[in-house]
């Protein structure tokens, strides 16, 4: 069980690193032109989604176990639960929102972007803001998941 916790909590701080990243980097992307966004979207990224994909799906799995694993501890079950929960949404995000704008910008150059591609911009940001906020619960919900089991501590702190 201990490894099992392990495992899911790394995995699933792992792959929110990429998710917060793209959150702090938000505010500026926001104010970019096409042209750097578009070089930001085909450069830096793709080895975010191979690094921290692995590790989201990772997670997704461990989490469903764990759940699984808990499912008679009814101090830990409801946190992996929410865990759990929150990994598959935040999944299934980035196929309904993120994953699209990929592709639509993959062949892209900055003289071919559409003239709204600021509207390809705002989904694909706000959906990685989103997934990020979701990860910090999954991440928060499964620690809780531990903490809750402790035993109470009647020691006094010194």
């Amino acid at each position: 069980m201990k490894t099992l916790r392990f495992l899911t909590i790394m995995l699933t701080a792992l792959s929110l690193s990429a998710a917060f990243a793209h959150l702090l980097e938000m505010p500026a992307k926001l104010m970019y032109d096409g042209a750097m966004w578009l070089s930001l979207q085909q450069t830096l990224y793709p080895m975010f989604g191979r690094v921290s994909g692995f590790c989201e799906i990772g997670a997704v799995i461990a989490s469903l176990v764990l759940v699984v694993a808990v499912r008679k501890r009814p101090k830990a079950f409801p946190w992996a639960l929410i865990g759990a929960l929150s990994l598959i949404v935040t999944h299934a995000i980035f196929w309904i929102w993120v994953a699209p704008v990929n592709a639509a910008t993959a062949p892209l150059t900055p003289e071919t972007l559409p003239a709204d591609w600021t509207s390809l911009r705002t989904q694909w940001e706000f959906a990685h803001a989103s997934r990020a906020v979701l990860q910090i619960i999954a991440l928060g919900a499964l620690v809780v998941s531990i903490l809750a089991e402790l035993p109470a501590s009647n020691d006094t702190p010194r």
